[in-house]
Parts: structure tokens; C-alpha cells; sequence
């Protein structure tokens, strides 16, 4: 699939691996994606979503962790969690936040299929063992959306690779060469 990649993302993976750091830089990587989902979703149902976007995209940061240090490059790992969460959207009929199209799903998954099979991840448990004890909220789902929709943000043809757009909207096949002297506080949240 194709990810932005910029300074501010290798921030954010040096914030999450500071314990002392590291649940502001959580927190603050969570609101980012809750709201740009959920600004995504049709308006009638952003606010029935975000409870469980809240819950999902935190076991997600935990996730990330896993694949760092399973010794996926940042984008990788970044990937895994934003495949993770198409799945949870696919399975929600929620069609309109699909990054990309229902069709793609198997060729995502097999990807990762190592690293998904090894914490118990699937297209039906797309949290696997990263699922909190306590479960994760409820959203209503919207099954008929699939067959009607359009996927207007989802974007087809990346299900080969890992690629990257840079701020120069330079797309190109994996991660962007790290910065040097990163910088943990331009992480969000922090």
C-alpha cells in the first residue's frame, strides 16, 4: 500500500520507544488517526465510530512495537497497522475509509502472513493477541456499504510492496532513508 513518510514518522517510532515518552506519544498518535478515520466517515456516523477507533488504533501502537522489533523497517511496520485497521473496516462495512479496495485484502494480508499468523491476526480478528483483555467498544456496522460504495479514499495497485510518497509527493518503493538526529518531541502528542 502507499504511506506518507516523512521526519515526524521516525519521531513518532523513537517517541513510542521511550518509556518515559512513550503513553503521551501513544495517546497523541491515536487522537491523529481517530481523527483522520473518522473524518473519513460518512458525518452521520463519525461519532458512533470514535469510541472504537479509539480503542482499535491504540492496540494498533502496540502492534507497531511488535513489528519494529520483529525487525520490519518503519514502513513495514507502520503497514501492518494500517492493514490491520482495512480489516477491521472491511469488516464493519465501512467502505468509505478503506485505504484500499476490498479486493486487495488477500494480497495485504499474505504480505505479512508471518508476522500476521504469529499474533493470532486474520481478516475476521484483525487485532489477534493485541486485542485489550477488556475487548474494544462497539460500532455499528454498515455491511450494505460495500456493495454500493465507490472506496472514494481507496487507492488500488500498491498490494505488491510497501510504498512511500515523501513530502515532495515522490513515490517510491520502501521506507525513506532516517533521518539523522531524530527528534522524539515532533511526534504528536508530545
Amino acid at each position: 500500500m502507499k504511506l506518507h513518510q516523512n521526519a515526524k514518522h521516525f519521531a513518532s517510532r523513537k517517541a513510542l520507544e521511550l518509556p518515559g515518552v512513550r503513553s503521551v506519544a501513544k495517546k497523541g498518535l491515536v487522537d491523529l488517526h481517530v481523527r483522520i478515520f473518522s473524518g473519513k466517515a460518512d458525518e452521520a456516523h463519525r461519532e458512533q465510530r470514535r469510541a472504537h477507533l479509539e480503542d482499535f488504533f491504540d492496540a494498533t501502537m502496540d502492534m507497531y512495537l511488535a513489528a519494529l522489533q520483529a525487525g520490519y523497517t518503519e514502513a513495514e511496520a507502520r503497514e501492518t497497522t494500517h492493514i490491520v485497521a482495512n480489516f477491521d473496516f472491511y469488516n464493519h462495512g465501512w467502505a468509505e475509509m478503506l485505504e484500499f479496495p476490498p479486493e486487495e485484502l488477500t494480497d495485504h494480508y499474505e504480505r505479512y502472513e508471518a508476522f500476521f499468523d504469529a499474533h493470532g491476526i486474520s481478516v475476521d480478528d484483525p487485532l489477534g493477541e493485541f486485542r485489550p483483555a477488556g475487548g474494544i467498544a462497539d460500532a455499528p456496522a454498515t455491511p450494505e456499504r460495500l456493495d454500493e460504495a465507490d472506496f472514494e479514499h481507496a487507492e488500488g495497485g500498491y498490494a505488491d510492496d510497501v510504498y512511500v510518497e515523501t513530502d515532495d509527493g515522490e513515490v517510491q518503493r520502501g521506507d525513506i532513508e532516517e533521518p539523522e538526529d531524530v527528534d522524539p518531541s515532533k511526534s504528536p502528542g508530545t
